[in-house]
């Protein structure tokens, strides 16, 4: 009778707590949605491209080298291609690591979404904005094609002493334009966006950040084994800041 109780007992409090879930998880969606409709009424996502492609910061795919591109999508968002502004294995994996560690240092989120949050909500980590943030991400995915997804991503997100755009940073941090730019310096770059306050003040810690970007391009397949020890030799060889 006692097992059969606590049996019954569980099942009661797991249904209870899949309907709070459920409850929570709707209220937050419909939470997400109206503050997403009330951000695009007045930034709309059609004119998004035109106007961040017209900042000192853009540079197009055909300006930027492979490596930069391969180190950024490596690091940040290695299913980029293949999901639709929501990464559902993502989001499980980063849930998973803020409870394991209490915290909301894991995101999940995609180069989409990190676009929607750069040009249309604030920094701030609330559940509600994270999930207007996906109904952002899921428009900006049909409105664009990948490639102009990645160009806004690279041509908005932030890199540290007032430098926004990857031609802005490539400009501050190295002197030149970024088709110019060696593979040590793009992966350095693709780093930056994670912490750039941080980094921007560290060139050591920059360098560090830059070989965990060398470790998940190796991950990702962008590097074989060999090419990846190279590559960390000219990381650790590069004069930064």
């Amino acid at each position: 009778m006692l097992k059969r109780f606590v049996k019954r007992l569980l099942s009661c409090l797991l249904l209870a707590a899949l309907f709070v879930l459920v409850v929570i998880g709707g209220t937050l969606g419909v939470q997400g949605w109206r503050l997403y409709r009330a951000t695009a009424a007045q930034k709309p996502i059609a004119g998004l491209y035109d106007e961040i492609s017209s900042r000192p910061g853009f540079a197009s795919c055909d300006q930027l080298p492979q490596t930069y591109i391969d180190a950024v999508i490596s690091v940040e968002d290695s299913r980029f291609e293949k999901h639709h502004g929501i990464d559902p294995a993502a989001i499980v994996r980063a849930l998973w690591a803020d409870l394991r560690t209490r915290s909301l240092a894991e995101g999940g989120s995609t180069l989409t979404q990190q676009l929607a949050k750069n040009e249309l909500f604030t920094q701030e980590k609330q559940m509600a904005r994270k999930a207007a943030e996906m109904f952002a991400a899921r428009d900006i995915e049909d409105y664009y094609s990948k490639q102009q997804i990645f160009e806004m991503y690279a041509g908005s997100c932030y890199f540290g002493n007032q430098w926004s755009g990857v031609a802005q940073a490539a400009q501050g941090y190295f002197g030149k334009p970024t088709r110019e730019l060696t593979r040590a310096e793009c992966v350095v770059l693709a780093g930056l966006p994670n912490a750039p306050s941080v980094y921007a003040a560290n060139g050591e810690l920059a360098r560090r950040r830059a070989l965990v970007v060398v470790e998940r391009m190796e991950r990702a397949k962008k590097l074989t084994h060999t090419q990846a020890l190279e590559l960390r030799d000219e990381v650790s060889a590069l004069p930064l800041w």
